[in-house]
């Protein structure tokens, strides 16, 4: 009997949820999100929350973020996620959107995209003064959606399915946080967190001055914030800032997976709370898990980088430490935020910023740049994944030597800006040409009572976000706890280190692009968007980013056909699962596939594991969403396909007949794609 193809975001199943709490030691967890009866409805703020899936491509795309052309996508271990909420200041009118997506790198080409699909369904009350766009920054995503060709090297070129599933996916979650606004109650609170990250980047960190050095007693930043939406007393949304780099997956990993950000988003929604949507449609619980000033912060306690398959444990385990600190502040009064909402943002071209003294720390004027890589960043993060052979953290003469004297010549005055650096490719000089790094970058700031995010669009290292951080909350008058870096944001243009940790040449400061000056630069803009919103006044856009999207170079061929082995047929079993398994075991089943580039199921699944209950229906009790399926694809000669479903069987899993059911499509010589389901042979768990 076969069950009907269902959407993932339809009723969730719970079945499987007591089970993955008590194999997580937390049968108990639902206390951790206990409503507050006493507490009055919320009168101040309109409070919307969306969920979408954002998943791109799972097979033959390079994966983003550890630089690597031989870590091609081979499957999906967990789907990626955009999590949006609308923020409405019902007094003023005035509102903001924050999305969160479950992505590497927010890149400028889907900021104008998400922008432009906005603007076509609600006109102005949308736009990019009041729209933040950050990413998680999963080491584990596909890429391949950029404008510029910096980042798609690895993959190959744009891939435009995986643009448009991403762009997609958050403009999906703005139209239902959208549709979900409803009078709510915004409640911020702060907590600590250790034993979830540690400064990578030690050498570099030791040299700034000791007032920031004090401010991070053992240079790791522990400082957790929650603001938690309310209705009626109970919690239905939160938002968690911590930094730490998604970097539990490693290098050598092959599925798209959200890492632990992901993992601790998943877990409050799917495995606490057990349903993703109500049966009026609207979300049952959305938590965002987003990033800060996680430059230098990685995951790897140990100093090096995960290996498969440990990197799974590591990043349930570090998603469930940040999932905890979290949900232990629900308990917690917090403070009940009111008005006003506010947000400005202005375009920096910051290749050529004049940085005032006020800003610099040695009472002088200095300039940024035209973006350099420098040698060091070639070597990647040594502590969560190397890059490039032949390169090493700070000093690289051998080929600053050979970069100068044959590949190309620094000018006196470039390579003064950029000192110390080892100026490896100046990248700056082959935007001439073609668009490899963006330039002219968004920075933002965002005011929703008392909090205060700032919107940077790179990747700032303790110190650096402090800086700005304490620029920001003076002009304001804010605590310095409320006044977050919102990393990631809107953009992408590497790293933002402090002068002092630049002049180390660390892998942080060899990829801060615009020299020595780029985070004074920042701090400048950022005390101009923090008075402006202090004063109520307007300030110029700046010089806006082009559009690139005509632009976008694919040089890597989509699929031509696909054909199943000899005698064969789509669907087919070639390995079944054992007849009977326990929990905590894991069932398999290999298929006769097809390649999954050919529709991504956005929205849907590749996947499900199905139970058959007591009247003989299938029920589907997990799909490719869930942390414990996994859905490998590899090539099986010229044109056919092996799928291997996975699924490790949680502890407490009723006893029953279960069974594995694979969702493909095909695609013939002339275009045609067909779909075609095959299912595994019934077995039992004990």
């Amino acid at each position: 009997m076969s069950a009907e193809r269902r959407p993932v975001h339809s009723s969730r199943r719970s079945v499987l949820r007591a089970g993955a709490l008590t194999g997580l030691g937390l049968a108990g967890a639902q206390l951790a999100v206990p409503g507050r009866a006493g507490a009055a409805p919320g009168t101040g703020f309109l409070v919307g929350r969306g969920l979408a899936d954002a998943t791109g491509e799972v097979a033959e795309v390079g994966l983003m973020g550890y630089g690597r052309f031989d870590q091609q996508a081979a499957g999906l271990h967990t789907r990626l996620r955009a999590r949006a909420f609308v923020v409405a200041d019902r007094a003023s009118g005035r509102r903001v959107m924050l999305i969160v997506a479950d992505s590497p790198m927010i890149f400028h080409s889907v900021h104008q995209a998400v922008l432009r699909r906005l603007a076509g369904a609600y006109g102005d009350l949308y736009t990019e003064q009041n729209v933040l766009v950050t990413a998680t920054h999963t080491h584990a995503g596909p890429g391949g959606y950029s404008h510029h060709l910096l980042y798609n090297t690895t993959t190959f070129g744009f891939h435009r399915k995986t643009f448009e599933a991403v762009a997609d996916g958050l403009f999906e979650a703005a139209q239902r946080a959208h549709d979900d606004l409803a009078p709510s109650e915004l409640v911020l609170s702060h907590g600590t967190l250790t034993g979830a990250s540690v400064n990578r980047s030690r050498s570099a960190f030791d040299r700034n001055p000791k007032a920031d050095r004090d401010h991070f007693p053992d240079a790791v930043d522990t400082h957790t914030t929650l603001l938690r939406v309310e209705r009626a007393g109970r919690a239905v949304g939160a938002v968690n800032w911590f930094p730490v780099h998604s970097t539990s997956m490693s290098g050598d990993n092959r599925l798209v997976s959200a890492d632990n950000k992901g993992y601790a988003a998943y877990h409050w929604e799917r495995e606490v709370h057990g349903v993703d949507y109500l049966a009026d449609g609207s979300p049952a619980f959305v938590s965002a898990f987003a990033q800060t000033n996680s430059g230098d912060m990685s995951p790897n306690l140990d100093l090096r980088p995960p290996t498969t398959p440990e990197d799974f444990a590591h990043t349930r385990a570090n998603g469930l430490r940040q999932f905890e600190a979290a949900a232990a502040q629900l308990p917690e009064p917090g403070v009940r935020l009111t008005g006003p909402v506010d947000s400005r943002l202005v375009y920096v071209d910051l290749s050529d910023v004049t940085v005032g003294p006020e800003f610099t720390g040695d009472g002088r004027t200095h300039r940024t740049s035209k973006p350099c890589v420098g040698a060091s960043m070639a070597a990647g993060s040594l502590e969560d994944g190397p890059a490039f052979p032949g390169f090493e953290e700070g000093d690289n003469p051998f080929w600053d030597a050979i970069s100068d004297s044959v590949i190309y010549t620094v000018s006196p005055e470039l390579r003064q800006a950029q000192a110390p650096k080892d100026v490896f490719v100046p990248i700056g000089e082959m935007n001439r040409v073609y668009p490899w790094v963006q330039e002219r970058v968004p920075v933002m700031l965002v005011r929703i009572g008392r909090l205060h995010l700032i919107g940077i669009p790179g990747e700032v290292t303790v110190c650096a976000g402090l800086r700005l951080r304490r620029t920001v909350a003076a002009i304001v008058g804010a605590d310095l706890d409320d006044v977050l870096v919102a990393g990631y944001a809107n953009s992408y243009f590497h790293y933002v280190t402090t002068p002092e940790e630049y002049d180390a040449q660390q892998y942080e400061g060899g990829s801060t692009l615009f020299g020595r000056w780029q985070l004074p630069a920042l701090q400048q803009t950022a005390a101009a968007l923090a008075t402006s919103l202090r004063d109520g006044t307007e300030l110029p856009l700046g010089p806006k980013a082009p559009d690139l999207s005509g632009k976008a170079l694919s040089l890597q061929p989509g699929v031509v056909l696909d054909a199943p082995p000899l005698l064969r047929k789509f669907g087919d079993v070639l390995v079944p699962p054992r007849e009977s398994h326990r929990a905590g075991e894991r069932a398999e089943t290999v298929f006769a596939g097809a390649h999954p580039g050919n529709d991504l199921h956005r929205g849907d699944t590749y996947l499900e594991i199905q139970r058959r209950d007591s009247g003989g229906t299938w029920r589907t009790v997990a799909d490719d969403g869930d942390w414990q399926t996994r859905f490998h694809w590899a090539r099986d000669g010229v044109a056919a396909s092996r799928v291997t479903l996975t699924w490790d069987i949680p502890q407490g899993t009723p006893p029953g007949t279960y069974r594995m059911v694979y969702h493909g499509d095909a695609r013939s010589l002339t275009g045609t794609i067909t779909p075609f389901t095959g299912t595994s042979p019934a077995f039992t768990v004990r």
